[in-house]
């Protein structure tokens, strides 16, 4: 049973699927997160499934998704058994959330590649030096980034 989406729902949810695009997540955690955006109540996953018209398991995934960015947090609803969730609003609360379980682990395996990378560039006899150097390079925008993101953070303010 489907239930019909307002013009603003739509809309909103737009939003979030484009972005969760960008970020290169699921079609439905974007889904999810625009429906709870813009729900003034809490909704459980039924809701959610039948709001949006997606499998229990895109559901449940895009949850569990949300949940480690802390973009969505679970609400307790006296009397139902069922679990509610609300989106979280603050924004630097989401993007340190991204960051913290997307671009981190990224960046920490970084670090293992680069030695790996240049144990390679050291055995190769063509163009030793030249690899060496783009290695030097990647490394050197690896410690930039690393350092960039705290900063980066700084700047989203608290809601």
């Amino acid at each position: 049973m489907q239930s019909t989406l307002s013009e603003l729902e739509q809309e909103v949810i737009d939003v979030f699927v484009r972005m969760a695009g960008v970020l290169n997540l699921q079609r439905s955690v974007g889904e999810l997160y625009g429906l709870l955006f813009i729900s003034p109540e809490p909704l459980c996953i039924n809701d959610c499934m039948n709001k949006l018209n997606i499998s229990k398991g895109s559901t449940s995934q895009g949850l569990k998704i949300l949940r480690s960015f802390g973009a969505v947090k679970p609400v307790y609803i006296p009397g139902d058994r069922r679990d509610f969730f609300e989106a979280e609003s603050a924004l630097r609360k989401i993007v340190t959330g991204f960051v913290n379980e997307q671009v981190r682990p990224h960046l920490e395996n970084g670090k293992e590649r680069m030695a790996r990378l240049e144990s390679l560039a050291a055995a190769s006899s063509d163009e030793q030096e030249f690899f060496l150097e783009r290695i030097k390079r990647l490394r050197s925008w690896q410690k930039h980034a690393n350092l960039l993101l705290p900063f980066a953070l700084n700047f989203i303010k608290s809601d």
